[in-house]
């Protein structure tokens, strides 16, 4: 016997409600493959010419953690930590809190590494060494251990809370802020 859709579920389009989290597990896959470049971009740092490869390399990390990662924290901050943090599981609203001190602490690491990063991607020799392998050390830990975290333990119980419905309208108002943040950033320019 099958069940019959409640009226919230049949708003939704079929495969809306999966939507919102394969973006937000993508968006894992695509940070998890930019620390993998940043660490190959401080690894290649020898104090000889950077070649064109590592600068591209550098400005694409620079691109992923200025606007997708931001992007991701926003969707979480917004739709997956609230739904959480008031479901009345202790263990899950202290996950939350500490998923959320790691957003801020992610922002404070990438905001030290960004100028490094940047002088490297635009060929400029003033980024300091240093300060690149002990920051991205310290941020592709943290960055690994929060996808972790939230893979493991938030997404599965945040994907039984949200109803489909809910995921469907977290899906389109972060489909939204992503086109709004397009047309501000091509409006800027390259």
């Amino acid at each position: 016997m099958s069940k019959t859709p409640s009226r919230a579920d049949r708003k939704a389009p079929p495969g809306g409600a999966a939507a919102a989290f394969s973006v937000l597990d993508e968006c894992h896959r695509q940070t998890l493959g930019a620390l993998d470049k940043l660490e190959t971009v401080v690894a290649s740092l020898d104090g000889s010419q950077i070649e064109a490869q590592t600068r591209a390399a550098a400005a694409a990390v620079v691109r992923h953690f200025s606007t997708t990662a931001r992007q991701h924290h926003e969707d979480e901050e917004r739709h997956v930590f609230p739904k959480l943090a008031t479901s009345g599981d202790v263990a899950m609203q202290h996950a939350v809190q500490r998923l959320q001190q790691d957003h801020l602490w992610l922002e404070e690491d990438w905001r030290e590494l960004q100028p490094h990063l940047d002088a490297i991607a635009c060929g400029q020799s003033w980024y300091d060494v240093a300060v690149l392998r002990e920051g991205s050390e310290i941020f592709a830990a943290l960055s690994r251990e929060h996808i972790a975290l939230e893979e493991s333990c938030l997404y599965p119980v945040a994907r039984t809370l949200l109803g489909a419905s809910q995921q469907h309208e977290m899906e389109r108002e972060m489909a939204a802020r992503r086109r709004a943040a397009r047309k501000a950033r091509a409006a800027v320019g390259p």
